[in-house]
């Protein structure tokens, strides 16, 4: 992805996130330059990988196979694994009418994937086999708003504004905006996205990014690249 079509849909995003009422923290609004002189005071969020993440799962076709998100808090995998202290993460993503988020799923994250707004999300669902592994014979049981529902391999839920499903590891999920754009929230355990995203396709979780401009804002695949260490 250009830099420049990268700068554009953060606009874009935050316009729309804007129009939903929901505000992004004041780190979303930080330059490279001020995120780099605040590092110190902001090495949670650093560590953490909270703030702009835009991918294209290196294929190139974002209107296509693509999404925007925003991680707003992340936990610590340590708290996690010990049972106590900051176990969850919460986000914003943004699914584009019939963009794909492809098929996917995790290993350690449970999540609540809630439509907050827009149009239709629709969730296609289907089951692993018993190593976890992509099952097209398999389904299971979600909960969609606290209630149990079982799916068949290949149901696709659809979920108005103000719905959600729970979706727990070894669930297998693609999810896009059906007649419109979705303003989705995601709340659940800790995130990792750079080691918890199983995809079914060899497909990349980040884009590969052509410098044709300078960054307005940093995604959290920048940090290492731009940001001092700690």
């Amino acid at each position: 992805m250009k830099r420049s079509e990268i700068n554009a849909i953060m606009a874009e995003a935050d316009a729309l996130i804007r129009r939903h009422g929901f505000v992004l923290p004041p780190f979303a609004r930080w330059s490279p330059a001020e995120f780099a002189a605040r590092a110190p005071e902001a090495r949670h969020v650093i560590d953490a990988r909270c703030g702009w993440d835009i991918t294209d799962y290196g294929a190139g076709r974002f209107d296509e196979m693509g999404l925007f998100l925003f991680t707003l808090r992340n936990g610590r995998l340590a708290d996690l694994q010990r049972g106590g202290g900051m176990c969850y993460a919460e986000k914003l993503l943004i699914s584009r009418r019939d963009q794909l988020c492809p098929m996917h799923t995790h290993v350690i994250k449970a999540e609540d994937i809630i439509n907050r707004g827009g149009a239709t999300l629709v969730v296609e669902l289907y089951g692993s086999d018993d190593a976890g592994n992509f099952a097209e014979d398999r389904g299971g049981t979600v909960a969609c708003d606290g209630i149990a529902r079982p799916y068949a391999p290949g149901d696709k839920l659809r979920l108005a504004p103000g719905e959600s499903v729970t979706l727990m590891p070894g669930d297998w999920h693609a999810f896009w905006g059906e007649g419109g754009d979705v303003l989705i929230g995601e709340v659940s355990t800790v995130n990792d996205d750079e080691t918890d995203n199983i995809f079914r396709d060899p497909i990349g979780r980040f884009a590969e990014i052509e410098e044709d401009v300078a960054p307005t804002h940093l995604l959290v695949s920048d940090y290492a690249t731009h940001l001092p260490r700690s």
